[in-house]
């Protein structure tokens, strides 16, 4: 056999194009492609034997749903009859004994995930439960899936308002949901990864936002009113729909222990834009205001004795103010211990210090105390 001989009978055989009007044409676009692994498939039930159930797939033979696929199904098959019409999956086409090895659970969670892309596209609204949380959201279950929605994704009813992203407050404010309705629509769904992903937002408040953030920037100033106030700042109205976030640190110059003694739901306050990131505003109501420290070398000088009111404590030592938005440190080290720095240095009292250190520049400050004689 030559090497010609070889080439020529390895090479594919022709594509055979038959015209429209051929006698077989019709025929061959007639012919069916047997079922292949992962299709559905649908077939009439012939006979039920026990833990086995026989599927008529014309004109391919007959379908086989055993063994696991069978107990997946019970509680469904219990309930099925001879010439029954069922929708199942390929999952062997040569399967045991020559039957086409069948799943319908494997259908059901197809059709489950194509209903879920259409839910997408539909933006259709769920009532669901929130069975469980975790730090990064909820857990919920749709059509026996267990689905996630990000605490992002909440509405700004439920949107967890902690400081700085604590996890654990997140975690504690996530955790009132459990047990409770909300409702929500679809915004992922991957059947390979088994990813359902919900949010509580709709699409046109996200939009909304969008378009309402985008007409604000750094350094814009801005009239809002005061729609929360909480223990790490307060929330302010810029216009309906979108609020910003004065952190505690940005609402005065001075140390702000408790906001509710400064702010109250519906007080007008004139704010800055420092930040906007992620969706989210973040504003200023002291830099509007002026930066006390500015000035202050104007009035203070290193080994100037002065009074300071001692208004909280940490583990450095305790903090005097030597005027409204200036304060010092009186380091630990000066007493024995943090208990007789707070015995002799009363929270609310004022005593007389020797400036140590001043830094201005810096906003840095450090007291001695001159201890009465």
């Amino acid at each position: 056999m030559t090497d010609e001989t070889t080439a020529e009978r390895a090479a594919p055989l022709p594509t055979i194009h038959l015209s429209e009007g051929h006698p077989m044409a019709g025929f061959i676009d007639e012919i069916q492609t047997p079922p292949a692994l992962g299709d559905l498939v649908e077939g009439t039930i012939i006979a039920i034997s026990r833990g086995r159930v026989y599927v008529d797939l014309p004109p391919f033979g007959t379908g086989l749903i055993y063994g696991r696929e069978y107990l997946n199904a019970a509680d469904v098959l219990r309930k099925a009859n001879q010439g029954d019409t069922v929708s199942a999956k390929v999952i062997d086409p040569a399967g045991r004994d020559g039957y086409i090895e069948l799943s319908l659970k494997e259908a059901r969670q197809a059709a489950i995930w194509g209903e879920a892309e259409k839910a997408i596209l539909s933006q259709t609204v769920y009532s669901l439960t929130v069975e469980e949380a975790n730090k990064g959201g909820l857990i919920l279950t749709w059509q026996g899936i267990a689905g996630f929605l990000p605490a992002s994704q909440l509405s700004k009813e439920h949107y967890p308002r902690v400081p700085e992203g604590d996890k654990e407050k997140i975690l504690g404010e996530l955790n009132q949901l459990v047990g409770k309705p909300v409702s929500v629509r679809i915004i992922t769904a991957d059947a390979k990864e088994g990813k359902l992903i919900f949010s509580e937002r709709t699409e046109g408040e996200v939009e909304e936002k969008a378009s309402l953030i985008d007409k604000y920037h750094v350094g814009d100033v801005v009239t809002g009113e005061v729609t929360g106030v909480v223990d790490f700042g307060v929330f302010v109205k810029l216009e309906q729909g979108l609020e910003g976030l004065v952190h505690i640190s940005e609402l005065d110059w001075g140390l702000v222990e408790d906001p509710h003694a400064l702010y109250a739901v519906g007080d007008q306050v004139q704010v800055k834009v420092i930040e906007i990131k992620d969706g989210k505003i973040s504003l200023s109501i002291k830099v509007l205001r002026e930066n006390p420290w500015h000035t202050a070398g104007e009035r203070y000088k290193k080994d100037m004795e002065v009074p300071g009111v001692i208004i909280k404590y940490n583990k450095h030592g305790a903090l005097a103010s030597i005027e409204e938005g200036v304060a010092g440190l009186v380091h630990v080290s000066e007493f024995t211990s943090p208990a007789q720095l707070r015995e002799t240095l009363e929270l609310g009292k004022t005593y007389p210090f020797t400036i140590a250190l001043f830094d201005p520049k810096e906003q840095r400050m450090t007291l001695t105390y001159q201890e009465k004689k």
